[in-house]
């Protein structure tokens, strides 16, 4: 769907309390989930104001950010063992 948010604890909020966890006391992990967010803002901006970007363009931002989101992902499954 078109701005639809897609932040962590959007996605996945049984591990608000992880995802918390690590960004206070991961400064790295942090960083990454504000960078993750930031471009997650810019997808749904353009999405919604039809912004002028290409298909190609789109889908390697959509893809960033899921490999974004994958590694982050990765990091609270970790911290969660």
């Amino acid at each position: 769907m078109l701005g639809e948010k897609h932040s962590l604890l959007d996605d996945f909020p049984e591990l608000e309390s992880r995802i918390n966890a690590l960004i206070e006391a991961d400064s790295t992990f942090a960083a990454d989930n504000k960078k993750y967010n930031a471009l997650d803002k810019e997808i749904r901006t353009l999405e919604l104001n039809n912004g002028p970007i290409g298909d190609d363009a789109m889908h390697q931002l959509k893809h960033q950010r899921s490999v974004m989101k994958d590694s982050l992902y990765q990091r609270i499954a970790a911290a969660g063992e």
